[in-house]
């Protein structure tokens, strides 16, 4: 099902492609915590409008999971996605990962969608996947995985990434890969990653 579109630009650079604004008879909402979020705020993307399905076949449970009532808006009925997102200053939608890829440490909600698109901007940077790696109850690290388009200076990208991310979520190890691994649907196989070269060592 096909709920936004972009209008790509004849001309000139992008350097990340948005999923666009919504089609016509559906309406697209960024929310967190039962309200609609303003530009810039990361939140689920959620849809309504006369394309939405009714809901899961022969899954009830997920069906009321996923399909609700909109908090705010009488008679607006929304499809929770799962989707991370936000609104960009352009009326565009800029897609940020999975809201099941965050993560909490030291009890700060980390979202590593962010902090892959944020790598994935960087010049030299072909693809990036971030994930936590646990070495101990005490020791939880953000490791990112690059692939790189030639050399790439990594003590100069984790300062590049200090002006964008606050410091928890700044990645303590860089692995250079030649691929990202994928699954069977074409979706980053964090699974398959390598054992990080790096071991911290114990408190």
């Amino acid at each position: 099902m096909d709920v936004t579109y972009y209008d790509c630009p004849a001309g000139g650079e992008i350097e990340s492609v948005p999923i666009g604004r919504p089609i016509q008879n559906i309406r697209a909402h960024i929310m967190k915590d039962g309200r609609d979020l303003p530009v810039g705020e990361t939140g689920e993307l959620c849809l309504a409008g006369v394309g939405l399905a009714r809901g899961y076949l022969n899954n009830p449970d997920l069906t009321r999971e996923r399909f609700t009532a909109h908090p705010v808006i009488p008679d607006e009925r929304i499809y929770h996605t799962g989707d991370l997102a936000r609104w960009l200053p352009d009326g565009n939608i800029e897609y940020l990962g999975r809201e099941d890829h965050q993560v909490k440490i030291r009890g700060l909600r980390i979202e590593l969608g962010e902090i892959e698109n944020t790598i994935r901007k960087i010049p030299g940077v072909a693809d990036c996947v971030v994930v936590t790696r646990k070495y101990s109850e005490s020791i939880v690290l953000i490791v990112a995985y690059l692939v790189a388009r030639g050399q790439i200076d990594l003590a100069a990208l984790k300062g590049h990434l200090r002006r964008f991310l606050p410091e928890y979520m700044v990645p303590a190890y860089f692995q250079l890969i030649a691929a990202v691994p994928l699954s069977g649907n074409g979706k980053a196989d964090r699974n398959a990653l390598p054992e990080p070269a790096f071991r911290p060592k114990g408190p």
